[in-house]
């Protein structure tokens, strides 16, 4: 099993007693957008680059898979199951990891999204699934996915199969440990630059990146309400309740004497719009904003929902002209050909 090691930090999370199988190239970087910051009234914003990661067509959910993968291999398993809607990025990426550790993979994957055009149901991360080698079982959106997934794992355990089942987005505990480590990336790199942020912008879908930034910040003895997210999913309470949970499960695993409260979990609900995957307005212009004055691609369903979000607080003056503010580019890059008549 390949392990990763934190290299010297004045930003040190020690997370080496958890297995970890490398799948990202390194640091990712973290770059200015000087054309986008004159357009939003001078806050200054920058962008995490977890995009640009080559596994798969990349994108964040790599972060998780390194500790879930990590997980499933130091138990011996051979077979990794998980969940998530047709479109899922955390579902391609699972069965990009699993084709490079030599893994079999199967997908869960529901129509939760209220769509039956063929780009949505056929096309963008559907497509590169089957390229990845994985087994699709495709459910209609009523369906429980991870009951069917748990039952799919017993089968294949009953044919002599070692299963490992991971849950909707990766965001376990330990896959949360994946955001706890870039919390660290994101220190160290922003004291290496002389930064300071005074916001961290991301979306919040099952959870796990906004719960594992918060764990790690906690560890680090900084505050989690640094981290402003936008829930696309769950409703903004029931998104609260869960990113609070996973955060202090998470942060358990990392450091059992500190603690996290209910107040350090920050969720703007403005973006939802209709629910999940479904467009809106505000998403499609931040899409088209980001492309034109930057050259940089956001996904339909997380990271455009999460920009407008920003977007639409820099115009109100909620961040400051003068202010660094860092967005998380979660990549999902796929999702936008499966949303061709969005735009």
């Amino acid at each position: 099993m390949t392990t990763v090691t934190n290299a010297v930090s004045p930003y040190p999370l020690d997370l080496s007693r958890h297995a970890r199988r490398a799948l990202l190239e390194g640091p990712t970087p973290i770059q200015p957008l000087p054309r986008l910051s004159q357009e939003l009234g001078g806050v200054n914003v920058y962008v995490k680059r977890d995009d640009l990661t080559g596994l798969g067509g990349g994108g964040s959910k790599l972060r998780k898979l390194e500790f879930l993968v990590g997980e499933a291999l130091a138990a011996g398993a051979d077979t990794i199951v998980t969940v998530g809607a047709r479109q899922s990025n955390h579902a391609r990426l699972t069965a990009a990891a699993a084709a490079q550790v030599g893994m079999q993979c199967e997908l869960v994957l529901t129509r939760a999204v209220p769509r039956d055009d063929f780009e949505y149901l056929e096309n963008g991360n559907v497509l590169l699934d089957d390229l990845l080698g994985a087994r699709v079982h495709d459910l209609p959106g009523t369906a429980n996915a991870l009951e069917f997934a748990q039952a799919r794992a017993d089968e294949l355990r009953a044919q002599g199969r070692k299963v490992y089942v991971c849950p909707l987005g990766g965001s376990s505990p330990v896959g949360c440990l994946g955001y706890a480590a870039c919390a660290a990336e994101i220190m160290t790199q922003a004291h290496a630059q002389g930064l300071s942020f005074a916001r961290i912008v991301v979306p919040n879908g099952s959870g796990g990146m906004h719960a594992g930034l918060a764990a790690g910040l906690a560890a680090l003895g900084i505050d989690p309400s640094l981290v402003l997210a936008y829930n696309v999913l769950a409703k903004a309470e029931q998104a609260h309740a869960t990113t609070l949970e996973k955060a202090c499960a998470t942060l358990e695993l990392i450091d059992p004497a500190r603690r996290i409260d209910g107040a350090s979990i920050v969720i703007d609900a403005a973006q939802l719009g209709d629910g999940y995957g479904i467009p809106t307005d505000a998403m499609c212009e931040a899409v088209r904003l980001m492309a034109s004055k930057e050259g940089l691609l956001l996904d339909p369903v997380y990271g455009g929902k999460a920009f407008a979000g920003l977007v639409q607080a820099a115009r109100s003056g909620r961040l400051a002209r003068g202010e660094n503010v860092l967005f998380i580019m979660t990549g999902g890059l796929p999702g936008l050909f499966a949303y061709r008549s969005a735009f």
